[in-house]
């Protein structure tokens, strides 16, 4: 009889079996079994908050197999994955086969490679209580919210809406920033900036004043600006100070799950979904080319930098032969866990450091390529040497304005060799002085004022909110994804490019839930309440009592709501918009519906008309000529198709841009990042130009 071991989804369960041999049989639970029913509460408040648990619709063969090859096996290992959520799992897994739960019958893999889980088989434990409690605990926290708060915005707002835990904090970040966009007024203020060469050198370098007669000079106008460009005037600029000195740049470390997010989110635009769905193929294994199924990375879902020893010496070995001596770090790195990180894995590396991404291209999917080839390479620059940099600054006088020139030169390239981190904002690009020498005079090519607006708060992208939750302590590892595809699928936040901005809806709402549910959208009091499941998951504080000081607060404050907003409603303000309505000829408005935004009459009762929002691109179809517009594809992917559709049926993936074609004079399309084409898709053209 064989030993069951079972595990969430089909694909890991096909590496591990292979890892096992014959006398394992490794079936799929396909995620969560039982839950709490959608359609109730489920969970009684008055005692103890006991949750009501059912079996899940639609897994009745999932669960009807298990128990089947539960009844044939010696032996059954529950091997989910290794945290919170997969603990939860395990213990309902358990529970519905009536399994011991004191057996030492929990196996965890942090890899999915054959040391990985030998190493995983080889060190069974019991379930681990305080970690399924912890996830217990948020999922009765999130029912509360959700099932409780929810009927209130029906009732005050609009039906189908819907309240969360940590999306709402989630929303409220993105629209207090665009309150601070809003209120921001911009301040004018001036620079000096100048060109130099240092003869006999011909090249050309800036320079920019810092202060004058020793003090720093706050430029508010044109008018100050042209007085400092007076007693300029015919000055002699010459080189009083060279600083030169060797300064280091350090490595990033291996990815978390919020870096990793940032990171393909800045570099490729992926949403933190696509990532992490990624990711997740590539922990569980994909079959490669003379290798069969591999689990090419460690588990994706982690707060902690801790890499373990193997893992820095198969690394030191590959760096060695594809790089030299030079290389290497004087000792292997060690980089620092936040405090308040779980830290129950290890960092995302891939499992086997030696295994390069151009190795396996051609056994991986255009997204796994990239993403691994991200999480190998920040990896393995991770464990290399130093950058070193030759810098120099240098002051220039002239009648008492002091104007600083720096520049900088790689001395050694070190990490960089492979790869370096991308970042939210552009840096100045590289600049490398000419010799410059105390006493030089140097000639002026240019001088002038330039006027220039503080500028207000950026809006959020994807990879900037991730980094704002985490620093704030909201949410954990495996809910940063699914708190921003909650926030875009309710339409309280939506894209505008790679920002994030809040709809009027979600600000509504938000403006409601600060006005009678200050905690729930409250940063510090939700990353309270983040510490306090890693102290229910710790062992150190009592789950029961953890819902029951949360509950009695909200519960009063729901009440006092309800008594508040007695009798009101609050109305979402409707976007104009300049289409006319071809029934009435009002204009229409857009709304929010269940499905998105549409266009609607203003003139509604009266008048009923609704109609499809459509966005149209500044190219013209090929085929015949008429507008195209954006689409979306069933997968949420979006590409440009013929307005005249059904009657033409042109589509396209590639962007349609202003410029038309030289040869034929069609709208041109372009292909690729910026290292792209721009293509003509008329039929026999052919044309086509780099970017």
């Amino acid at each position: 009889m064989a030993t069951l071991v079972i595990v969430e989804s089909p694909a890991k369960a096909k590496t591990i079996e292979k890892y096992l041999g014959k006398d394992y049989k490794v079936v799929a639970s396909m995620g969560h079994i039982i839950d709490l029913p959608k359609s109730k509460f489920s969970v009684d408040v008055d005692n103890n908050f006991k949750p009501v648990y059912v079996e899940m619709k639609g897994k009745e063969e999932v669960i009807k197999q298990l128990k089947k090859e539960a009844k044939k096996s010696d032996n059954i290992y529950l091997a989910t994955d290794p945290d919170r959520e997969g603990e939860a799992i395990s213990w309902h897994i358990a529970n519905m086969l009536s399994l011991d739960l004191n057996d030492k019958n929990r196996v965890t893999f942090n890899e999915i490679t054959k040391s990985g889980v030998q190493l995983g088989m080889n060190n069974p434990r019991s379930i681990d209580l305080d970690l399924v409690n912890a996830q217990q605990t948020r999922r009765i926290l999130d029912r509360i919210v959700g099932y409780k708060l929810s009927p209130f915005l029906w009732k005050k707002v609009k039906c189908g809406l819907s309240a969360g835990r940590v999306q709402s904090v989630a929303v409220r970040i993105v629209v207090d920033r665009e309150n601070e966009i809003r209120a921001f007024k911009p301040t004018e203020y001036w620079s000096i900036d100048g060109t130099f060469t240092a003869p006999p050198s011909r090249k050309v370098f800036p320079a920019k004043l810092i202060s004058i007669d020793g003090k720093k000079q706050d430029i508010n106008n044109e008018q100050e600006a042209n007085e400092i460009l007076s007693r300029l005037d015919g000055a002699e600029f010459k080189v009083t100070n060279v600083k030169k000195r060797v300064t280091k740049k350090n490595p990033s470390p291996p990815f978390i799950t919020s870096t990793l997010q940032q990171e393909a989110s800045r570099r490729m635009g992926f949403q933190a979904r696509r990532t992490m769905k990624t990711a997740q193929e590539l922990y569980e294994g994909i079959e490669i080319e003379g290798m069969g199924l591999v689990g090419l990375i460690t588990y994706m879902r982690t707060d902690s930098l801790r890499v373990s020893e193997e893992a820095k010496q198969s690394a030191k070995e590959y760096i060695l032969d594809a790089y030299g001596e030079k290389y290497i770090p004087d000792k292997p790195r060690v980089f620092k866990t936040k405090s308040n990180a779980q830290d129950a894995h290890e960092a995302i590396r891939p499992s086997m450091p030696k295994l390069s991404p151009i190795q396996i291209k051609d056994s991986l999917t255009s997204d796994q390529f990239k993403i691994y080839k991200l999480i190998w390479e920040r990896f393995i620059a991770s464990q290399m040497a130093n950058a070193q940099l030759d810098t120099v600054s240098a002051d220039i006088d002239a009648n008492g304005c002091t104007f600083r020139a720096s520049g900088y030169s790689v001395k050694f390239d070190g990490f960089t060799a492979l790869y370096e981190e991308s970042k939210d904002t552009s840096e100045e690009a590289n600049k490398v002085l000419p010799p410059l020498e105390v006493g030089q005079v140097l000639k002026v090519k240019t001088l002038g004022g330039n006027q220039h607006f503080t500028q207000p708060p950026s809006r959020y992208t994807e990879a900037t909110l991730i980094k704002a939750l985490e620093e704030n302590g909201i949410g954990r590892p495996s809910t940063y994804a699914p708190t921003i595809t909650t926030i875009l699928s309710k339409f309280y936040v939506e894209r505008d490019g790679k920002q994030l901005k809040p709809t009027a809806l979600g600000e509504v709402i938000t403006d409601l839930m600060k006005d009678h549910f200050k905690n729930i959208v409250d940063v510090k009091f939700t990353a309270k309440m983040e510490t306090d499941l890693d102290k229910v998951e710790h062992g150190e504080k009592d789950w029961v009592s953890t819902l029951d000081v949360f509950y009695k607060d909200f519960d009063k404050t729901l009440t006092k709501a309800e008594k508040a907003m007695e009798g009101k409603r609050v109305k979402i303000p409707d976007e104009t918009t300049d289409v006319i309505c071809d029934i009435c000829g009002k204009p229409m408005v857009i709304k929010i519906g269940r499905f998105g935004k549409f266009l609607a009459c203003s003139g509604f009762p009266d008048c009923t008309n609704t109609k499809k929002i459509v966005e149209a691109t500044k190219g013209t179809c090929p085929m015949c000529g008429k507008r195209i517009v954006v689409k979306k594809s069933k997968k949420g992917r979006y590409f440009y198709g013929c307005e005249g559709y059904p009657e033409c049926t042109f589509m396209t993936w590639y962007v349609p841009v202003e410029d038309k074609c030289p040869k034929c004079n069609s709208s041109l399309f372009k292909k690729g990042g910026k290292n792209g084409k721009l293509l003509c898709l008329k039929e026999g053209c052919g044309y086509e130009r780099n970017l």
